[in-house]
């Protein structure tokens, strides 16, 4: 039931508050606190009632257990040295060169983007960037945007590069075949266009690197080899997953779960390195996003928002999709991809939409979160995984690069999706 227009003012400024927190994280206060204090500011106020709140968190159920897959997978690949290892090997390829080794990174950046989502970019090859570029003496920080930045850009290949777009297409999503000609040529303009503007815009900072040759190679151990095992099991129980409608957060925990427990058996180790070095906080962060999503649905604006799409749709088919394709990527960048996703998710099937529109929100979606760093939960584990190595990066550091590099690769993908 819609709540009253004052309070929805009210719902809307808590919202807005709880988003800022996380992307500023005054007082360093980390983002699952602020996320959940929202939650919990709404449901204090009377808002958001208690149930409405809980029902909300169990729509996240399927993406808490795909993000603990992946980080107990990555964690245990980090502790048991698949990283170092594959570090090694990335010099090595790069034979010296600072811009191979940029381009290296980016394409193993579309292949694990493609094939294991780009949450498990950022949370499993962002550490292994990090490590080959210490390996090979470069500043890392030029390397780790790449991770950022790829994870977005690709994650439209396939249904199963983002989370976001199970959420946005729900029962309705494409098979296959259908959602390559939907989306294959909009992602090649994506990756292609972010690759050259990246390029451009941290050259300086890639042609003054002088990176080695080689490093001492590191020998693989048996609880490593298992654990690469383990991430070829996730990207083929991910892609049987999608090609059978089955929604992918079970496979993905049940194999990060059994590849961390046959590891510590081979190696006779204690779980408790590995449950220490997860990142915990991102499942009540993202538990706090999707409790706030229901607020504002509680406020009316899915209603608001159809009939503003059905309004553009009604003067033109490609205005309309257009409108729908960059209202979301704004979107994206001040509640987050996933409940906007969410929010996108439930206007597109409130009535039935002309397929060009349909493609533009799931663009929108998806590769709009390039422009800040709370754009997309890909991001903000990106931003966990640096702080884990001690980096720290401002949001405007992140901002400057973002505009440079979202809006050419946005108009070019939307470009191709509304021909």
């Amino acid at each position: 039931m819609p709540i009253a227009q004052h309070d929805a003012a009210l719902a809307w400024s808590i919202v807005a508050l709880a988003t800022a927190g996380v992307m500023i994280r005054p007082f360093r206060i980390s983002e699952p606190v602020w996320a959940l204090a929202g939650a919990a500011a709404l449901v204090a106020l009377g808002l958001l009632p208690v149930s409405d709140a809980l029902a909300g968190m169990r729509k996240g159920i399927d993406v808490y257990l795909f993000l603990i897959g992946m980080m107990l997978i990555a964690e245990l690949a980090r502790l048991e040295g698949l990283f170092d290892y594959l570090a090694a090997l990335a010099v090595e390829h790069a034979r010296g060169s600072p811009q191979r080794l940029f381009l290296l990174v980016y394409l193993v950046g579309i292949l694990v983007t493609a094939l294991l989502s780009n949450d498990a970019t950022v949370i499993v090859l962002t550490p292994a960037v990090y490590a080959a570029t210490r390996a090979a003496g470069a500043k890392p920080l030029a390397y780790v945007f790449v991770c950022a930045f790829i994870a977005n850009a690709a994650s439209f290949v396939l249904p199963i590069s983002n989370p976001a777009n199970l959420v946005v297409f729900g029962a309705r999503i494409p098979h296959l075949m259908d959602w390559l000609r939907q989306f294959a040529l909009p992602s090649l303009a994506s990756i292609v266009v972010t690759y050259v503007v990246l390029r451009l815009a941290l050259r300086r900072a890639v042609k003054e690197e002088d990176i080695a040759r080689s490093v001492p190679h590191v020998k693989l151990s048996p609880g490593g080899l298992l654990t690469a095992w383990g991430i070829g099991a996730v990207g083929v129980a991910l892609l049987t997953a999608s090609a059978l409608d089955i929604q992918l957060g079970l496979p993905t925990f049940i194999c990060g779960t059994v590849t961390t427990v046959l590891v510590l058996l081979l190696g006779r180790q204690s779980p408790w390195p590995v449950l220490k070095g997860v990142s915990w906080g991102v499942v009540p962060l993202v538990a706090g996003l999707f409790a706030m999503v229901e607020a504002m649905v509680r406020t009316g604006v899915i209603g608001t928002l159809s009939d503003l799409l059905h309004q553009a749709v009604a003067q033109s088919v490609r205005y309309g999709a257009w409108s729908a394709g960059l209202s979301t990527a704004i979107a994206d960048n001040i509640a987050n991809n996933l409940p906007v996703g969410l929010v996108a998710g439930s206007v597109a099937a409130s009535d039935h939409l002309p397929p060009p529109v349909i493609s533009s929100i799931l663009i929108g979606v998806d590769l709009g979160p390039n422009l800040s760093v709370t754009g997309s939960l890909a991001t903000i584990l990106w931003l966990v995984a640096l702080r884990r190595e001690k980096i720290e990066l401002s949001a405007w550091s992140f901002l400057k690069l973002g505009l440079l590099v979202t809006p050419p690769a946005l108009l070019a993908a939307l470009a191709l999706a509304i021909r």
